[in-house]
């Protein structure tokens, strides 16, 4: 349930920094500008226009060029350590920078900011950073700013875990047409290599009618796609008082008016149950795609990483899957180079990729993450070795695309068209219910908008088609 008085508390502080934006905008004679910047996945995308809804509230101009910005905010993502050193190396460029602007403001907030190491670090090497905050206590962002306006010493404010739930503060979005909604918090699953239960903290979901209103309000706002976001949609309901599942939610979530489209991440596949495949197959709004990480192929890593299913069960899964669903299209994740991997190991998981033919597939080099348990092994990979299985696996992903993309040339889809062409501005780009992506002549009068295509040719992961218009 949310929290009402928290929730009162935060647009009090909004107003308060109302006031410090006013002032600002005197000082400097223009309103000041915010730049937010997002690392990571898509719960971190929703962050961000949870915090982008604020600043904006609070009388900020917003910029996606955090080099003229007076505030800039990094939104942090830590699952692999090359998204750390990317934020150093921003870092850097920014302690310049407020060198010769003192009253540049810098906050850091997001998954990073919970690793105990990364705070020690900024403390002692970054003081020039001005606010750090983590995952728990986002929803009081609006009271960190104004404490950081207020303060001239570095403020860190870090939470281990909450159990407290604020998301009707303002959001601002970045497609008026679709969103994000968060229907759940942190993971339970404590997979060897993963730091998000760390991080996130552990699984808690949000109330059914709160869920419901949100969208309800987002589709009076011109939302006609939602993305069902948690770390684990499918244990959705554990904890809640009400006797829900995930299918369940969906089931009232396709009840909405105006809205055409559902979609959903991330699944874990130990907890897809038979229900959820029925719910999908019958429904008419739900997007013929899942996205179902495997990680390894490997009944020996499998087990090491604590993923809770077997080469075996996880391929009698996805035949069910497409049994009820003959054209869904189906994505995955893998890992390479986890500890005390072999070849044999990684031609189970090439072996999978073959039997399941995933239309793509996210492929990973294992990122040794402190705190977790595979990263205590004393047998970490072999940086040649990763490499040579990394392409192998790479390899057997595209030729299995190959072979899903391009199944489509010829049939007439319904694209919801995102954006202009960047290559083309005569061309627009279309998402398809199966996730792939269509270029087609059209003007941008036509974004936002359900439209039907006809697939002309496949290019890789993407169509070109052409729009069937309404002859009569």
């Amino acid at each position: 349930m949310e929290n009402k008085e928290e929730l009162q508390l935060q647009f009090e502080y909004i107003e308060r920094l109302k006031k410090i934006t006013e002032n600002l905008a005197s000082k400097y004679g223009r309103k000041p500008i915010c730049a937010i910047v997002t690392f990571g996945c898509q719960m971190n995308a929703r962050d961000s226009e949870k915090l982008n809804g604020i600043v904006s509230e609070a009388g900020f101009d917003l910029t996606e060029d955090e080099s003229g910005a007076d505030l800039v905010i990094y939104n942090t993502c830590t699952v692999r350590d090359n998204a750390n050193q990317k934020l150093y190396g921003h870092l850097g460029t920014l302690k310049a920078r407020k060198k010769k602007i003192p009253t540049l403001r810098i906050a850091l907030c997001g998954c990073m900011m919970q690793e105990q190491s990364v705070i020690e670090n900024i403390s002692k090497n970054y003081k020039f950073v001005d606010l750090v905050f983590g995952t728990h206590n986002i929803y009081k962002f609006a009271e960190l700013l104004v404490r950081m306006y207020e303060s001239d010493s570095q403020i860190i404010d870090i939470w281990d875990k909450t159990d407290d739930i604020v998301e009707s503060l303002p959001v601002l979005r970045k497609y008026p047409y679709k969103s994000g909604v968060n229907i759940m918090f942190g993971c339970d699953n404590f997979c060897s290599y993963c730091i998000v239960p760390y991080v996130r903290g552990r699984e808690r979901s949000r109330e059914p009618l709160e869920i419901i209103r949100e969208i309800e309000k987002l589709v009076a706002d011109g939302v006609i796609e939602v993305m069902l976001l948690g770390q684990n949609v499918n244990s959705y309901g554990k904890g809640l008082s009400g006797d829900i599942t995930f299918a369940g939610l969906l089931r009232e979530v396709e009840k909405i008016e105006g809205l055409k489209r559902i979609r959903f991440m991330t699944s874990h596949p130990k907890d897809l149950s038979d229900e959820l495949i029925e719910v999908m197959a019958s429904s008419e709004k739900i997007c013929r795609h899942i996205h179902l990480p495997l990680q390894a192929g490997s009944d020996r890593i499998l087990k090491d990483m604590n993923r809770r299913y077997t080469k075996e069960s996880y391929l009698k899964l996805v035949d069910k899957i497409k049994v009820a669903m003959p054209d869904i299209a189906i994505t995955t994740d893998i890992i390479v180079g986890y500890p005390g991997e072999t070849v044999a190991d990684v031609d189970e998981t090439i072996d999978v990729i073959r039997k399941v033919c995933y239309d793509n597939a996210f492929t990973f080099i294992y990122s040794k993450r402190t705190g977790t348990p595979a990263a205590a092994r004393e047998d970490q990979a072999d940086e040649n070795f990763v490499k040579e299985q990394f392409d192998r696996v790479l390899s057997a992903v595209r030729e299995c695309s190959a072979i899903k993309n391009g199944a489509l040339t010829g049939s007439v889809q319904e694209a919801l068209v995102e954006s202009v062409s960047e290559q083309d501005p005569t061309m627009v780009t279309g998402r398809l219910s199966y996730n792939s992506m269509v270029h087609f002549k059209g003007s941008a009068d036509l974004i936002g908008s359900i439209v039907p295509v006809r697939l002309i040719q496949a290019k890789g992961f993407y169509y070109i088609g052409e729009e069937v218009k309404d002859e009569h």
